[in-house]
């Protein structure tokens, strides 16, 4: 009886660890739009992860970006699995890749600002024709290429921007008067020291919009996209993870979905995207 019992019992064994193994090893990639320094990111998106894996039994592996056109270029040619991304680089990625919203943050929505020193004499706006105006990169949606495109169309004036990678370079530019103005969003300047925030002030402000989403690439299977999804609104209800979330500008998860960003291809920016090389 043991003698026949045993390839039976090797059999399943065998099974059973197959599928144990074939289960979560693809190394999913996970690209961040870099407004913050890279170990800033990986210190604020790893815990995040690294709890991903832990609910979804996958693998996850964060790739660093030096600039916004760097990480732009990464996923407009689909060399990352997830990207947690712009507004706009949603309706960009979705054009050219095919990537699909997976969750967003559901309690607060994007506001780019236009920030001056404190004790700058500029109160107005249109005081800052033909100024050098700070940037993160020319598609950091509400930073800059919304903002670049309500000045010259709406308030009609003109500026000399200048692009300095991340957004915590854009309010330094400013602090330190090598750019008269400088382009962000409300959340990442409210991220920046009180000792920062209280040297500037904003002078203008775009309308708001959903905000950045983490889309996933069609080729990963609708099945992880949902288990990711899942995971990030689970993470959400336990205390210990929910101050990540808030950490990584994803407070309260909520499912994303192109809808949320379809109107933005209706804006006419086009012409104010800039794609690298």
């Amino acid at each position: 009886m043991q003698v026949q019992l045993l390839p039976r019992l090797v059999l399943l064994c065998l099974l059973a660890f197959l599928a144990l193994t074939a289960h979560g090893q693809t190394t999913w990639t996970v690209g961040i739009v870099p407004q913050f320094p890279p170990e800033q990111i990986f210190r604020t998106w790893s815990p995040i992860l690294k709890a991903l894996s832990r609910l979804t039994n996958e693998r996850f592996e964060l790739h660093s970006f030096n600039s916004i056109p760097e990480f732009e270029t990464a996923f407009l040619n689909g060399e990352v699995d997830l990207a947690y991304m712009n507004p706009y680089h949603a309706v960009m990625a979705r054009e050219v890749a095919g990537y699909i919203p997976i969750v967003r943050d559901g309690k607060r929505r994007l506001s780019g600002i236009l920030v001056v020193r404190r004790d700058s004499p500029i109160t107005d706006v249109r005081q800052l024709d033909g100024a050098t105006v700070a940037f993160p990169a020319p598609n950091a949606f509400g930073a800059s290429l919304y903002m670049r495109a309500l000045l010259a169309e709406r308030e009609q004036i003109k500026i000399e921007p200048t692009y300095v990678k991340t957004h915590s370079n854009v309010y330094r530019h400013v602090v330190n008067g090598r750019a008269q103005a400088g382009g962000g969003v409300r959340r990442t300047f409210e991220r920046e020291t009180p000792e920062l925030q209280a040297q500037l002030r904003v002078v203008y402000q775009t309308p708001d919009t959903y905000p950045h989403p983490l889309a996933a690439h069609p080729r990963m299977p609708a099945n992880v996209r949902a288990e990711v999804q899942a995971a990030f609104l689970r993470l959400a209800e336990q205390p210990a993870t929910a101050t990540l979330l808030e950490a990584i500008q994803i407070a309260e998860p909520v499912v994303a979905s192109h809808e949320d960003y379809a109107e933005l291809a209706e804006l006419g920016l086009e012409s104010f995207v800039v794609i690298a090389d």
